[in-house]
């Protein structure tokens, strides 16, 4: 009785506040305004005098939950359709461009729309509608300024700069299609009024998004939290006879459970050999007894997204042969973990690592020469690295935007995901963990979900979501 008594005294707490407060949809609630306008003040250092001009996304075609654009939404946190935000790098102040009204306010409820709202609720400057737009870029253009604005392709949800990169370059050669990006149009508009040609804005926006704040990073540790309970749920749950998409399933409710967005990228569940196509996602396979099982799924939390894959025995029990092979691509992958150190560069920890996979190599107890030479062709291709990276940054997209980098630096969060394989057995083993990087070193932000065949195997003996049945 004490309890209901405890929430009805906290609900009828609460009733003031949310007077005051009324429902009000465009402005996240993922940062303060404090932490955009930082974000602004950078871009006014890159761009000097210069004027740059980011657009917002247009609303679905469709009945979908509107999600705004990677780049617009680092800048301003604004999640209402067809916004733009204009940042004046000489006068120190932005200019928010919102649509006068929202045609949807009466079935959806309010959206942040042009007025002294939007300006209280944002921090932004100065708020105007959408038909000031043009007069405002035409006065800028006719003091001569130098515009920036991104060239590539928008990236919101499940979305990748690869992707988005591929996506702009069919249509501009798919001879029944041919159609110019939004991004395109805005920077032929800027090119007509300014008269001259308009800077990528994007390299400037990627440098930035590199090094992470002590905000996003508080963001992109619950994304990791909630990534890997969702595999462990699907753990929980996995069993001969389930399919691939059940498995998926189990992880989509632990992300909506806890509030994510959607999947940061459709579910990699592979079973058996299914595996050795790397972004597998026909999800229709079942699981047999004696396979082995990769998931790689994450959430999309507050625009922010985590890539973790794990891989487990569908019966929750390895086989000896599974053990084997498991084991020792587990520990050459944690000789990379151990390896990293702040400062240091990615070619240099691939270097370090492979020592370290000679010794491991060296006092391994291998009973199959194929699995032993899958291990000795992962060792060597740490040895001699091709690049100076160990991963893909993450951070609002799964592969994130980045620049060329030397060392590993503080707030840079990313993933490895080194593969061992059997190629004539189709057999493939893989991990994927997120690592952020500090002053005092490199820290796994995914280790909660386990990796040791033994952890896995008790995991697997509780009984999960999609067991219940």
């Amino acid at each position: 009785m004490r309890r209901y008594l405890v929430a009805l005294i906290t609900v009828v707490a609460a009733a003031p506040l949310a007077a005051q407060q009324p429902f009000m949809q465009g402005f996240t609630d993922a940062f303060t305004p404090a932490e955009f306008a930082a974000r602004r003040t950078k871009v006014m250092e890159k761009i000097g005098d210069g004027i740059a001009v980011i657009q917002g996304s247009a609303e679905y075609p469709a009945y979908l939950a509107f999600r705004q654009n990677a780049q617009f939404f680092y800048l301003s946190g604004v999640e209402a359709p067809r916004a733009v935000l204009v940042i004046d790098g000489k006068r120190h102040t932005s200019t928010l461009i919102l649509p006068a009204t929202y045609r949807l306010a009466n079935s959806e409820g309010p959206m942040l729309v042009a007025g002294d709202d939007a300006r209280r609720i944002t921090g932004i400057e100065q708020v105007q509608p959408k038909d000031s737009v043009i007069p405002l870029l035409t006065r800028l253009a006719a003091e001569g300024r130098q515009f920036y604005a991104p060239f590539r392709l928008e990236s919101r949800n499940a979305g990748a700069k690869e992707q988005s990169s591929g996506f702009d370059r069919a249509n501009a050669t798919d001879p029944l299609d041919g159609r110019p990006s939004r991004e395109k149009v805005l920077v032929d508009k800027l090119n007509s009024l300014s008269g001259k040609p308009t800077l990528d804005l994007d390299p400037i926006l990627d440098g930035l998004r590199m090094i992470k704040s002590p905000a996003e990073i508080a963001v992109m540790r619950e994304a990791a939290r909630i990534a890997q309970m969702g595999i462990m749920e699907a753990m929980r749950s996995a069993h001969p006879g389930m399919y691939e998409y059940q498995i998926a399933a189990v992880a989509d409710y632990e992300f909506r459970n806890a509030n994510a967005q959607g999947p940061a990228y459709f579910a990699l569940a592979s079973t058996g050999t299914n595996a050795a196509w790397p972004h597998y996602h026909g999800t229709a396979s079942k699981l047999g007894p004696n396979d082995m099982v990769l998931l790689d799924y994450a959430p999309d939390y507050k625009y922010y997204q985590s890539d973790v894959t794990r891989e487990f025995p569908s019966n929750g029990k390895f086989t000896p042969r599974q053990r084997e092979m498991y084991t020792i691509y587990l520990r050459l992958f944690q000789a990379v973990e151990q390896s990293m150190k702040t400062g240091v560069a990615p070619r240099d920890i691939s270097k370090a690592a492979a020592e370290k996979m000679d010794t491991i190599m060296a006092h391994f107890t291998f009973t199959d020469p194929k699995i032993k030479d899958a291990a000795k062709r992962m060792v060597d291709s740490y040895r001699t690295p091709r690049g100076n990276s160990l991963g893909h940054m993450v951070g609002m997209e799964t592969h994130d935007a980045s620049l060329p980098y030397e060392v590993l630096l503080p707030g840079m969060v990313f993933t490895i995901e080194p593969a061992m394989t059997i190629p004539d057995e189709r057999v493939y083993i893989r991990l994927e963990s997120v690592f952020l990087v500090t002053e005092k070193g490199v820290e796994n932000i995914s280790s909660m979900a386990p990796v040791e065949p033994d952890a896995i195997e008790k995991l697997m003996k509780e009984i999960g979501i999609g067991k219940k049945r």
